[in-house]
């Protein structure tokens, strides 16, 4: 593809000057790059035809797997594609077609959907499995820059990603199309993710080692300290033995509950160092004169990560988790929730 007579220029004044391109001619060929790329991706618009929400549509009705072809830079950009689908919803995995022909076209079964990314449609290595492809009878959609290619002409359905120049001021490194059809992979991803009312618990579930999977998988019930563990004393105890739970359980608190378990309040390393100012003989002070009353509370089936908010909000380091009847049933700190790396 020729140069147009503004990359030219820009190609000309970086390469020319005796002491180098200056600053300014590298930021120009950088913005001639975005502004390209940028114009490709916004006449996909006119594309969202007929054919792309066929696109959607057998991909939605798939009853195994959305498999992805492509080579070289294409394969890359299918690659991500795949990724993209599989982490929202629609299962799906990339197969190199040199390889699909040396067996890996085994890995394609009657119950798939194939995509196929072509820049040219002419892909040799895609136009060598066509015909296994059809004797499936699965069916093949197609990403190509080129609606009267071959490929083009024998997918199921065809969806334009033709760019009217590259990006390269060579036209030769695929820059726009790639980036178009990138664009394109994720308007069908997330058209198909809407569609199907994919929720962030859903994506959560897919991506269980990542933070977002941490902050909407683990729940307070998860990480919170409870029966032995849990930090508690009744409502008439003596400030040593108070002191005593709370070095024994190690969450820097204690809950104190009246006989039956219901929450009263709590008392912290905080209140202990008050009560410990006015240097009071410890063993005539009982827990419930000195204790905080209405402490912070949150529910087992609260997220972690909310436990975390009530705590920054408050400026407060561990909480306790009463349940729907107020009855004491967990407590955690802010150290719970580093270990479970919802913070």
């Amino acid at each position: 593809m020729p140069m147009s007579v503004e990359q030219s220029a820009i190609t000309v004044s970086l390469t020319d000057s005796p002491d180098g391109p200056t600053d300014e001619a590298i930021k120009r060929m950088a913005l001639a790059v975005i502004e390209t790329e940028a114009s490709a991706i916004s006449a996909l618009r006119h594309r969202l035809n007929g054919d792309f929400v066929r696109a959607c549509r057998y991909m939605m009705g798939c009853r195994g797997r959305i498999v992805v072809l492509g080579m070289g830079k294409s394969g890359h950009v299918g690659s991500k594609i795949a990724a993209t689908l599989a982490s929202t919803g629609s299962p799906a995995f990339f197969v190199h077609p040199g390889e699909a022909s040396h067996g890996d076209l085994g890995m394609i079964t009657d119950r798939d959907v194939v995509m196929a990314l072509s820049n040219s449609g002419e892909t040799d290595e895609l136009l060598i499995i066509l015909p296994v492809i059809r004797r499936l009878g699965v069916p093949l959609i197609a990403l190509t820059g080129r609606p009267q290619s071959t490929l083009a002409q024998n997918a199921t359905v065809h969806v334009d990603v033709s760019v009217d120049k590259e990006a390269c001021p060579l036209g030769l490194a695929p820059t726009s199309s790639t980036t178009a059809a990138l664009a394109m992979g994720d308007a069908l991803a997330i058209s198909i993710l809407e569609a199907r009312g994919f929720t962030t618990e859903d994506f959560a579930r897919s991506h269980p080692g990542g933070l977002l999977g941490r902050r909407l998988l683990v729940h307070i019930s998860d990480i919170m300290h409870k029966g032995d563990r849990l930090p508690k004393v009744v409502a008439d105890a003596y400030l040593p033995e108070v002191i005593v739970e709370m070095t024994t359980k190690g969450l820097g608190m204690t809950a104190v509950v009246d006989d039956q378990g219901q929450l009263l309040g709590v008392f912290t390393d905080g209140d202990l160092r008050r009560t410990l100012d006015g240097k009071p003989d410890l063993h005539n002070i009982q827990v419930h004169d000195v204790m905080t009353l209405n402490s912070k509370t949150v529910k087992p089936g609260q997220l972690a990560v909310e436990a975390a908010r009530v705590m920054e909000d408050h400026k407060i380091h561990g909480l306790l988790v009463v349940d729907d009847d107020h009855q004491l049933v967990g407590a955690l700190n802010i150290h719970d929730l580093l270990h479970a790396r919802v913070v």
